[in-house]
């Protein structure tokens, strides 16, 4: 890659910046007025860089005396990816990150050492690359997820993360085929790569983009033809969609209106119906309902293979604030819930104690709540998927050889 790429790898500096130093996801960093192909190639250098971060600093390692400050190892993280893993020319990469670090004066000074230790990298880094393990979860992760699942089962959920995502759609009606996409299991159609709204179908609404595991807790609820049912925290409405296209009378609230837009437009496309509500699940008073699914706001842990960004910005002080909004948004959820009715608690979170323990907490709490058991084969999964209280626990490195899934817990739960 020429230095007309230097702009896109600018905006990927600033955007590494902001998730390392200033703590922003990736999702809320301004890339100004970059063209189209730019912004998108920013995104994927910040995002890939941050995926691979660990496995790139300890290439970088034997060649720097001392560490040196944030923006020059940024831009030498960014020219040993891509000198390693982008498959671009050596020559352009290594005169691209000199440019770069000559033009800000924090980073001039040291323009010599970015060439000197990115020629080392293009020279010896591919062997180092190969003998350094997947970049590790951060130890506030790391402890839980080894203590619930044990040590090999972190290092694949590292090597899951380090993988990627591939792109999950869920078909609008059963037969839905796209070109090129894998029919899984679940039901779930899955593709490598490819410009989603350029694809077939897409237009027409016969289908929307949506990991495999999370478009597995609507199914829980069984036959929802006709049924009342409320989607709490519906943005960005994947669920909703899941729910009308399968019948239901569908409430879809959520608190943010930004994030609803989303839902709107995708209801739109696809002709599906329900009822938008935008409030603050614990005020609102409405129903009751048949059923409601509780995506509870969580960590997110369990998105951090298509979002990398996550681990570098989360912190455990803040899943100890999620976990005490999950408990109150369970128990609200129990209050819509018509005598008999069902509802269905999931996050996409790796901890137990947003997933497991949230749902045995509550039964203790509410004796007119019971755990319905779930079988996974049933729903075109496998036995393993079972947790020993009846609900499911999905984890990255599930399907290793498919492309892997995001890590879910979901429960479902009836009112007695």
């Amino acid at each position: 890659m020429s230095l007309e790429g230097l702009d896109a790898r600018r905006a990927a500096l600033d955007a590494l910046y902001e998730v390392l130093w200033e703590k922003r996801l990736l999702s809320h960093v301004n890339r100004g007025a970059l063209p189209l192909a730019d912004a998108a190639r920013a995104k994927r250098l910040t995002a890939e860089v941050l995926r691979h971060l660990g496995r790139l600093d300890a290439v970088l390692r034997p060649y720097l005396a001392r560490r040196p400050n944030m923006a020059v190892q940024n831009i030498l993280r960014l020219g040993a990816y891509e000198l390693l893993l982008d498959g671009s020319g050596a020559h352009g990469i290594v005169n691209s990150a000199v440019a770069l670090a000559k033009r800000h004066p924090r980073t001039a000074r040291a323009s010599g050492l970015v060439n000197a230790v990115l020629r080392k990298v293009a020279e010896d880094g591919p062997a180092a690359w190969e003998k350094t393990p997947p970049h590790p979860l951060p130890v506030w992760l790391r402890k839980p997820i080894g203590k619930a699942f044990g040590h090999d089962v972190l290092l694949a959920i590292e090597a899951a993360h380090q993988a990627g995502a591939p792109i999950d759609l869920t078909p609008k009606t059963d037969g839905v085929t796209v070109p090129g996409a894998q029919t899984l299991p679940t039901g779930s159609l899955r593709l490598s790569h490819g410009q989603v709204s350029a694809l077939p179908g897409y237009a027409e609404g016969a289908w929307w983009v949506q990991d495999a595991a999370a478009a597995l807790p609507v199914r829980l609820l069984g036959d929802v033809a006709s049924a009342s049912v409320l989607d709490l925290c519906a943005a960005p409405g994947g669920k909703t969609l899941q729910l009308a296209a399968r019948g239901a009378a569908v409430t879809a609230l959520d608190i943010s209106e930004d994030r609803m837009a989303r839902l709107r437009e995708n209801l739109a496309r696809t002709a599906l119906s329900a009822q938008i509500v935008i409030a603050d699940a614990l005020e609102w008073n409405g129903g009751p309902f048949d059923a409601v699914l509780l995506d509870a706001p969580c960590s997110a842990t369990g998105t951090i293979r298509r979002h990398p960004d996550l681990p570098f910005v989360k912190s455990a002080e803040e899943v100890e604030t999620l976990t005490r909004l999950q408990m109150q948004m369970l128990d609200r959820a129990k209050d819509f819930l018509k005598p008999g009715g069902r509802l269905v608690y999931c996050t996409c979170s790796l901890l137990p104690n947003e997933g497991e323990n949230q749902v045995k907490a509550a039964l203790k709490r509410h004796d007119d709540l019971e755990m319905v058991p779930v079988d996974p084969v049933s729903l075109g999964g496998e036995p393993g998927w079972s947790g020993p209280e009846g609900g499911l626990r999905l984890r990255p490195d599930f399907w290793a050889g498919l492309g892997g899934m995001d890590g879910f817990y979901m429960a479902l739960l009836q009112r007695r």
